[in-house]
C-alpha cells in the first residue's frame, strides 16, 4: 500500500491489483466516485465538487477515514465481504512511527481485514529481488518509492542497517511545478510535471537529450499556453531532492559494519521502487558510492512480490498468530 500505488498479491494467485492510491469523493454528497485508476484520472478534469485525493503521503496515512474507505473499496472489487474476511500481509515504509504502522493496522481492520502483519518495505524488496537474504552475508537494497526512498542492509533474514529519508518521486513532481512556477510563472497539474520528470527528467546528463513541450497555464493572463523546458531544466528543479535522497544511500552506506564490506563491493547495490526509474540515478549513486548499481527487475513489482513470496511459504497460523483477530 504506497503512496503511489496498491498492489495486491493473492496466495495462489499472484498479483491481482495494481493500480494508483487514489480515491475520488463527490464534496456535495460525500459519495465516493472512483478508486485507483479512474479516479487518477480525474486529477484535475473534473468539476470543482469532486476532488480525487492521495490519503498517503510519504508513505504514511494522512486521512485516516478516507484510507479505510478506499481499501474497503478495493477489497469489495476483489471480491472480499464480512463473510470472507481475509488476513494481510501489509508492507511499510521502515520510517513509520509506532503510531503510524498502528494506523495501518487500524485501517486495514476497519476495511475487513481479519489479521494484519507488517513487513518493512526494503525486506520484502529484497525477497522479492532474489537476494539470497538468508545467507550470513551483507545484500543492500535501495528502494525509492512515491513518498519515501529506504536504503537498507539485509542479512540473515532481517534488516541489520537502515537509512530513510521521506523524500520520493512524488517530490520530484513537486520540484518540477514550482521550478516551472517561479521560473516562468507558469502553471502545470501534478499529472503534467509526472510526464515531464518520465520524458525529460534524468540524474546526471544524458546523450541525445530533446526539450520538453509542456503545455499549462500562464498566470498572468490565465491563457492555456505551450512552451519548451529544455532537460538541464529538469535536473536542476530536482537536484536539491536528489541529492537528499542520494546522499541517504551514501549515509547508509558509510555506517555499515566492516564485516560486510566485501560482500557490498562484489554484490552491488540493488536499485528498487518505481522512482529508480528515473534515468542516470543508478550511475549517479554509483558515482557517489563508488560501488557498483544494479537495476531489480521489475522495480514496481518487488516489494509485493517479496510479500507474496513470504506469505507462500510460511504457515498461514504461524504468521498471523500474533496478529490482531
Amino acid at each position: 500500500m504506497g503512496t503511489a500505488n496498491t498492489l495486491v498479491y493473492a496466495r495462489g494467485e499472484g498479483i491481482i491489483y495494481n493500480q494508483p492510491s487514489v480515491i475520488a469523493f463527490n464534496t456535495n454528497s460525500g459519495n465516493v466516485m472512483a478508486i485507483g485508476d479512474e479516479a487518477w484520472s480525474m486529477i484535475g478534469r473534473t468539476a470543482s465538487h469532486i476532488q480525487a485525493h492521495r490519503p498517503l503521503r510519504h508513505g504514511a496515512i494522512t486521512d485516516y477515514n478516507v484510507t479505510q474507505q478506499m481499501i474497503q473499496l478495493m477489497l469489495r472489487q476483489l471480491g472480499v465481504n464480512r463473510f470472507n474476511r481475509p488476513r494481510a500481509l501489509i508492507c511499510i515504509p521502515s520510517a513509520l512511527s509506532p503510531v503510524e504502522r498502528q494506523a495501518v493496522v487500524e485501517a486495514a481492520h476497519q476495511a475487513g481485514v481479519s489479521a494484519t502483519r507488517l513487513i518493512e518495505q526494503p525486506l520484502a524488496a529484497a525477497i522479492g529481488t532474489d537476494l539470497p537474504i538468508d545467507e550470513p552475508r551483507g545484500n543492500l537494497i535501495v528502494d525509492i518509492g512515491g513518498g519515501t526512498s529506504e536504503a537498507a542492509l539485509v542479512s540473515m533474514g532481517k534488516i541489520m542497517h537502515s537509512k530513510a529519508v521521506r523524500l520520493g518521486s512524488f517530490d520530484f513532481d513537486n520540484d518540477i511545478q514550482n521550478y516551472i512556477l517561479n521560473s516562468r510563472n507558469f502553471a502545470i497539474g501534478e499529472r503534467t510535471a509526472e510526464d515531464i520528470k518520465i520524458i525529460g527528467g534524468s540524474a546526471m546528463p544524458l546523450e541525445h537529450e530533446t526539450d520538453v513541450e509542456v503545455r499549462g497555464r500562464e498566470c498572468d493572463t490565465g491563457m492555456p499556453k505551450t512552451f519548451l523546458l529544455h532537460p538541464w531544466e529538469v535536473r536542476q528543479a530536482i537536484e536539491h531532492t536528489l541529492n537528499d535522497i542520494v546522499t541517504a544511500i551514501f549515509d547508509c552506506l558509510s555506517t555499515i559494519q566492516e564485516e560486510f564490506a566485501e560482500d557490498l563491493v562484489e554484490n552491488g547495490i540493488h536499485l528498487a521502487g518505481g522512482g529508480s526509474l528515473l534515468r542516470g540515478l543508478g550511475q549517479r549513486i554509483q558515482q557517489k558510492t563508488k560501488i557498483a548499481v544494479n537495476q531489480v527487475d521489475k522495480p514496481l513489482e518487488c516489494v509485493v512480490r517479496g510479500a507474496g513470496r513470504f506469505i507462500e511459504a510460511k504457515n498461514s497460523r504461524q504468521l498471523f498468530s500474533a496478529s490482531r483477530a
